[in-house]
């Protein structure tokens, strides 16, 4: 079967920034989207990924567009907004994913070097402002839009200044639903709990996981799957009613204490 289900086109003639979608889960939403008729732009700082993904999308029958993009950057957000300008006429659609995670530093607040941590905040808190900086003005201008920032359940837990990130596109997320809903622009948030990804994988030791699928209500890791179908509902207009909410798509996670 073709990367396009004949079934499902919520999105067709509209258009979509996933941004760090040259993998994990940030791949899966664009192909996701993509499936469903959207125009897909992959605005990810790593060529070679987010390259191999647009030409993915595109050899299944789909159309997408790769902008090397860096999201901590006015500029480089800026340059991606008007690609997609340029190419597909504007935006309606935008997945604030991007972030540093699989490669990420371990450290406490209190020793963390404080130029990591600026530029950790850089991308995983102000690249949200800065993508929905650089494509709102456009969604407006098309009628209006919805966007969904990437949070984590760990936003809620004590997370360290990964938490601190998360927490913040929270605020994010309330603060821009309200400047936005005028303009007919919604603006959402999911918050996993944690995912099979390679990324995952790679940061959280198998022991800790497994200390956590214990308290976990449904008990075992969720995969990209799970949650790809809460990002396109909160993307379409069947929730077009709904906005400045954190939907926890956890497995319970947040309840495991």
């Amino acid at each position: 079967m073709g990367l396009i289900a004949p079934q499902a086109m919520r999105f067709q003639n509209r258009v979509a920034v996933v941004t760090g979608a040259g993998r994990g889960i940030g791949e899966s939403y664009a192909k996701a989207l993509a499936r469903e008729g959207a125009k897909v732009v992959i605005a990810e700082v790593d060529a070679e990924q987010g390259e191999r993904v647009a030409k993915e999308i595109t050899a299944e029958g789909g159309e997408s567009l790769f902008v090397k993009t860096d999201v901590s950057s006015e500029a480089s957000t800026q340059a991606m907004g008007k690609a997609a300008r340029d190419v597909y006429g504007g935006v309606d659609l935008l997945v604030n994913n991007a972030a540093i995670y699989g490669n990420m530093e371990m450290h406490s607040l209190l020793t963390v070097p404080v130029d990591y941590y600026q530029r950790f905040m850089a991308v995983n808190m102000n690249g949200a402002l800065l993508a929905t900086r650089a494509v709102w003005e456009s969604m407006a201008e098309r009628g209006g839009g919805a966007i969904v920032n990437q949070s984590s359940a760990a936003a809620w837990m004590g997370g360290g200044y990964y938490g601190i990130a998360k927490l913040a596109l929270h605020a994010l997320t309330h603060s821009l639903a309200r400047e936005l809903g005028p303009r007919k622009i919604r603006v959402n948030a999911i918050a996993p709990g944690p995912v099979d990804t390679e990324a995952t994988r790679k940061i959280v030791p198998e022991g800790i996981l497994k200390a956590i699928l214990v308290g976990m209500p449904l008990g075992r890791v969720g995969l990209t799957d799970d949650i790809i179908g809460a990002c396109l509902f909160l993307l379409s207009d069947d929730a077009r009613w709904i906005t400045a909410q954190i939907l926890a798509v956890d497995g319970g996670f947040t309840m495991r204490a």
